[in-house]
């Protein structure tokens, strides 16, 4: 099982934080993300600054919308930190409309990449509360066929939810997005920004969330899919005490 966190490159001093509380504390994650966030100061393929890449699989995300494709920016970013995974995503319109975007399409993107490095591993996202399930469906499956590897999801709140796209999609392929929703303010974010769905039973508490994480291990353990935690604003060590036991028990 392919086990992700999530780094958010906040500052160098934040980012280095992070790395080195999963070093201590979670050495069961094998992978490390990086968004790309341009209102941050550190773009995501300069987190192989900061992670040991013998230690973590390193997978920085790409905005399709910020590289003209003729231009191959994105590859030469590939040969000058030596990556050997990319995720692609959209990526959201810029805050500051002096940056630069393109009309680059993911799945134009995805088949740039293919084709110029055959070996990569190709990495997308995909978001169940975007459209419909049969759109959705559709979308992640054009990406597939265009050469993407694994497809990382936003992250779910309701275990049937994720159950529902499980059914279809190739759980060796699959990462399942967790991201823990601690106060009603957070869970009001994600309903208005995302149009997140939360069960009538949700509790913004560490308990809730923790068991929700039990279920959601239990899947991937029971399927043989993939975890991808992207913890926002939370106290790391009370969540992930917990879960650390969680997922040192896959390997007893």
């Amino acid at each position: 099982m392919k086990i992700s966190f999530e780094v958010v490159p906040r500052t160098a001093e934040a980012t280095q934080e992070q790395i080195e509380f999963v070093k201590q504390h979670l050495p069961q994650i094998n992978t490390i993300n990086v968004p790309d966030l341009l209102r941050l100061p550190i773009r995501s393929w300069e987190g192989a600054n900061f992670i040991d890449r013998q230690q973590h699989d390193f997978i920085p995300h790409f905005r399709a919308i910020d590289f003209n494709r003729p231009e191959k920016r994105f590859q030469k970013l590939i040969h000058a930190y030596e990556l050997d995974k990319v995720l692609i995503v959209s990526g959201d319109p810029p805050p500051d409309m002096s940056h630069r975007v393109y009309d680059t399409q993911v799945i134009d993107l995805i088949k740039d990449i293919r084709n110029d490095f055959p070996d990569i591993e190709i990495y997308c996202g995909f978001d169940p509360y975007r459209s419909s399930i049969k759109q959705e469906k559709e979308y992640i499956f054009k990406k597939f066929d265009a050469g993407c590897d694994y497809i990382l999801s936003q992250p779910f709140f309701d275990i049937r939810l994720l159950e529902v796209y499980s059914d279809f999609l190739p759980a060796e392929k699959t990462f399942w997005g967790i991201s823990p929703v601690v106060t009603e303010k957070s869970q009001a974010y994600w309903e208005r920004m995302n149009h997140a769905v939360f069960p009538s039973d949700f509790d913004a508490s560490y308990d809730w969330n923790i068991n929700f994480t039990k279920q959601v291990i239990d899947h991937s353990a029971k399927t043989g899919s993939h975890i991808y935690f992207m913890p926002i604003r939370i106290d790391l060590e009370r969540y992930f005490s917990p879960v650390s036991k969680m997922l040192a028990g896959l390997k007893a």
